[in-house]
């Protein structure tokens, strides 16, 4: 063991309910900072950037994925869960870089991607190499129907059917993405086992917790049944909905199974003694918040989940915030959300919801005043809008696949934009993988860091006030409500009660403040306060935040 890893290792849980309400901060490898000037960000790069990080205020980080990969999805295709891919660096740049953000006082979350490995997997070799092998059941394998199609008519989210077939074992093997990713057969004991050796392994590298891919993906129907038809109406998803097949159909059979929630328990139980605390991505576009609530329900399942339902593309009302909320209430009460505006697979929402900055600013504090967690996604703090990235320029399959009507994910996954002396942003001095945006270098890190009125500094301040109010970290909401185009509730713990109002609209608004004697905070995020004759003059995309005083 290093003397990096030993120390990572023995970072105090000082608080096993850290989690709740924590902020957590995404950081996509690839894109974040160059340390070797090939291009492409890499693990000594994030280590470098962390202090920038920590001046957030962030609880965690989140990275994406940086294991051995063939990269046809960008890491998301694993071929050795228990190492770094040499163009993120070493396993000794990682064990650095863990021990930099315990320095800082961050907890280190990684992207574990457990559904489904890549065709490179030495698993996946093995397996389809016969049908009577000790790996042959790893997977997910099927015959042919008859007349030779696939066993049923599970479509991949990458277009086209979820099977492929292979010559080998003249059987088809299921993909729910790209075909060189192949699903892990959750139905095999082995299997679990595997994977909960590769949480052991990060666990003991000092790892405090998981961001789990696609966690309602893992097992499907042993009966693989067809999946129905989804009407037109419920086509709601968050990417591609209109163009991609995948959106015609629900998903009973290929995904969301009941036997998934036996392998999150044992998954909770390993991270149990090290005070780790999981947040799993809830892919799916009609029951993601119920299946949130299912999953973080009681002490035994996932900490936090997060579902789609404000990465969509429609820019929220306060009736639909509303809506959003009451359903939690309904399906999650005892569960835990972890709320997300932006992230590497859509849109930035600055661009997505037509944003100008003091709408997300407003956005912002709104997210830290919610009754759950927060992510925040790199370049998010920047105010950065989606990149324009020229077909030619293209990364991602998705993109190249269904160009023009969905121009992909490159667009949210360019460089990080440090300083505005050079074109590349301060990210690298080679050639980046991505181009950087022009338009964001006049939003770098160091220009905003000049101006005291950049968004950067909004974040730090938002932030701040909720680490300082226990009852918006961990407290209970009474019922979120609309008036108008207001939004308001409290927020309590304990002794602490905190009214909270933001106006969701381009246009003033009034409403009336709650009984009782309430004091004005919040200043410094362009809070309003109340009037003498109880009412709350709120101007376009202004919060109103008070304490309740005891009388």
């Amino acid at each position: 063991m290093s003397v990096a890893m030993s120390q990572a290792a023995k970072l105090p849980a000082i608080d096993t309910d850290w989690w709740r309400g924590a902020v957590i901060y995404q950081i996509y490898p690839r894109s974040y900072q160059d340390s070797n000037g090939d291009g492409i960000g890499d693990l000594l790069g994030i280590a470098n950037r962390l202090p920038h990080v920590a001046s957030l205020g962030v609880d965690a980080i989140w990275i994406s994925p940086f294991f051995t990969s063939p990269m046809k999805d960008f890491g998301y295709d694993v071929s050795n869960y228990c190492d770094v891919d040499p163009m993120f660096g070493s396993l000794a740049d990682f064990d650095h870089l863990v021990q930099i953000a315990h320095q800082h006082g961050m907890r280190v979350m990684i992207d574990l991607v457990l559904s489904h490995t890549s065709d490179q997997h030495p698993w996946f070799k093995e397996s389809r190499s016969s049908r009577d092998n000790a790996r042959a059941n790893w997977y997910v394998w099927a015959d042919p129907k008859p007349d030779g199609t696939p066993p049923n008519n599970w479509l991949s989210i990458f277009g086209g059917s979820a099977w492929q077939w292979d010559g080998r074992r003249e059987q088809y093997y299921l993909h729910n993405f790209l075909t060189s990713q192949p699903d892990l057969n959750f139905h095999e004991p082995a299997v679990q086992d595997a994977l909960l050796d590769v949480a052991r392994f990060w666990l003991d590298r000092g790892v405090d917790g998981f961001r789990l891919d696609t966690i309602n993906f893992y097992v499907h129907d042993k009966e693989l049944r067809d999946n129905p038809p989804l009407p037109p109406e419920k086509r709601n998803s968050t990417i591609a909905p209109s163009v991609n097949p995948y959106n015609h159909q629900d998903h009973l059979y290929s995904k969301n199974q009941p036997e998934n929630l036996d392998f999150l328990r044992k998954l909770r139980a390993e991270m149990e003694p090290y005070g780790a605390a999981a947040v799993g991505e809830v892919g799916d576009a009609q029951r993601g918040l119920e299946i949130m609530g299912e999953y973080t329900k009681g002490d035994d399942l996932m900490q936090m989940c997060y579902a789609f339902e404000f990465l969509s593309g429609t820019r929220p009302t306060a009736d639909y915030i509303v809506q959003v909320m009451d359903r939690v209430d309904n399906v999650a009460a005892d569960g835990w959300a972890c709320w997300a505006f932006s992230n590497h697979d859509v849109q930035r929402h600055a661009t997505r919801w037509s944003l100008d900055h003091s709408a997300q600013r407003l956005m912002t504090t709104l997210m830290m005043c919610l009754r759950g967690s927060a992510c925040i996604y790199q370049g998010e703090e920047l105010g950065l809008t989606e990149a324009d990235v020229a077909f030619e320029d293209l990364q991602d399959p998705y993109g190249i696949e269904f160009w023009p009507e969905y121009k992909g994910r490159d667009g949210c996954r360019t460089p990080m934009v440090w300083e505005h002396s050079n074109q590349n942003g301060g990210f690298t001095t080679g050639m980046p993988w991505l181009p950087v945006s022009h338009e964001h270098l006049q939003r770098s890190v160091a220009h905003q860091e000049e101006d005291p009125s950049a968004i950067l500094h909004h974040y730090r301040r938002a932030i701040g006030f909720r680490h300082a109010h226990r009852a918006l970290s961990k407290g209970s909401h009474d019922k979120v409500k609309a008036t108008g185009t207001v939004i308001h509730f409290t927020r309590t713990y304990e002794n602490e009660t905190i009214f909270c109002a933001f106006n969701i609209s381009d246009d003033p608004a009034v409403i009336d403040m709650p009984k009782g004697k309430w004091a004005q905070i919040g200043l410094e995020l362009g809070s309003a306060g109340p009037q003498p004759d109880g009412k709350l003059h709120l101007g376009p995309w202004q919060p109103s935040l008070a304490l309740k005083m005891n009388s």
